[in-house]
C-alpha cells in the first residue's frame, strides 16, 4: 500500500502540474521536465510493486488484480506525461477547446484515485471513489467529444489539426 500510495501521489502532483501548465498563458512548459520526473519515480514504485508481488507468497488481494492496479496507475502516469510532451515537443502555444477542461478533469481523477488507494489501504469503502471516478470519466469523454467536433468544424490548418487531435486524444 505504501507504493501504491506513493504511485497515486506522484500522479496526483503530476496532474495538477499539468493542469496548472495548462491554465498558465502562454502554456507554462517548465512544468514538463517536473512531470516527467514524477513518471520515472511512477515507473521505479511500479517496478517495485511487482517485484514485492513476486517475492510476496499470501497476499490479501489476488496477484493479477495487484499487477493490474500497479500497471493500470503506471498507464494513467505515462498519459500524464505523453501530454506534456506533446506540448513540448509540437511546441504548442495555444489549446484547443477542451484541453483545459479535460486537464481539470484529469487533476480531479487523480485525487480521486488518491482516496481510493487511501481508503483501501485503511479498509474503508472505495466504492463512493470508484463512483466519482466513473463519473469524472464520463465527463471527460463528454468534453472530449465536443472538443473534437469543434475542432473539425473550425479548424483549416491540417497542421494544426492534427497536433490538436493528438493532444486532445491524449
Amino acid at each position: 500500500f505504501d507504493l501504491f500510495r506513493s504511485t497515486a501521489s506522484e500522479i496526483r502532483k503530476a496532474a495538477v502540474d499539468l493542469e496548472a501548465m495548462l491554465a498558465a498563458t502562454p502554456i507554462d512548459t517548465s512544468k514538463v521536465d517536473a512531470i516527467r520526473d514524477a513518471e520515472h519515480r511512477c515507473d521505479t514504485f511500479t517496478h517495485d510493486t511487482i517485484q514485492r508481488l513476486h517475492r510476496t507468497f499470501v497476499t490479501p488481494f489476488d496477484r493479477e488484480d495487484l499487477y493490474a492496479l500497479a500497471t493500470s496507475m503506471d498507464d494513467v502516469m505515462d498519459a500524464i506525461d505523453h501530454v506534456a510532451s506533446i506540448i513540448r515537443m509540437y511546441k504548442i502555444k495555444e489549446l484547443p477547446r477542451g484541453a483545459r477542461e479535460l486537464a481539470h478533469t484529469v487533476s480531479a481523477s487523480a485525487a480521486s484515485m488518491y482516496s481510493a488507494i487511501d481508503a483501501l489501504a485503511a479498509q474503508k469503502p472505495v466504492q463512493p471513489h470508484a463512483v466519482e471516478i466513473n463519473r469524472l470519466e464520463n465527463e471527460a469523454d463528454r468534453t472530449y467529444a465536443e472538443s473534437i467536433e469543434t475542432l473539425f468544424d473550425t479548424v483549416t490548418d491540417p497542421i494544426q489539426l492534427m497536433k490538436w487531435k493528438e493532444l486532445l486524444d491524449q
